[in-house]
């Protein structure tokens, strides 16, 4: 059960990391993003709150995604090789990922006033993530 857990976390990962590179790449080609729904993608992602001290979001979104989804690959296959503190990073990580993502989403509803469909679903892919990460991480504690 824990490793099917495991695998859907790199599955989430994964589509998190296409997402991201998906409007990186629509940005850097100057595209227009696609934005299901009806949403305002276009307005969200070239808002002022688009970068973290000078650094593009769906960049740092590349980033995140790609580290949990290399690291739950290390956990599923090669769990020996991974020190049990790591798992307890990627949860902390997990959480302010999961946080900074409802603080985008009060950005959206609040300041800007317009959704991008693209960054909602980013959010509850990190959602979702966290969930399975502390499901896991309760497992791994009884465990011990």
């Amino acid at each position: 059960m824990i490793f099917a857990l495991k695998i859907l976390v790199i599955l989430l990962a994964s589509c998190g990391f296409t997402l991201a590179l998906y409007i990186h790449s629509t940005k850097k080609t100057a595209g227009k993003l696609v934005c299901p729904l009806e949403g305002s993608c276009e307005t969200v992602v070239h808002s002022d709150y688009s970068k973290l001290l000078g650094v593009n979001l769906e960049v740092i979104g590349m980033f995140y995604y790609l580290a949990i989804g290399l690291l739950y690959t290390f956990f599923a296959f090669a769990p020996v090789i991974v020190p049990d503190f790591m798992f307890y990073a990627v949860v902390g990580v997990s959480l302010t990922s999961f946080l900074f993502s409802i603080y985008l989403t009060g950005i959206q509803a609040f300041v800007l006033k317009h959704w991008c469909t693209w960054c909602l679903f980013s959010a509850l892919l990190c959602t979702l993530i966290l969930i399975l990460t502390l499901y896991i991480a309760d497992s791994k504690a009884i465990e011990f």
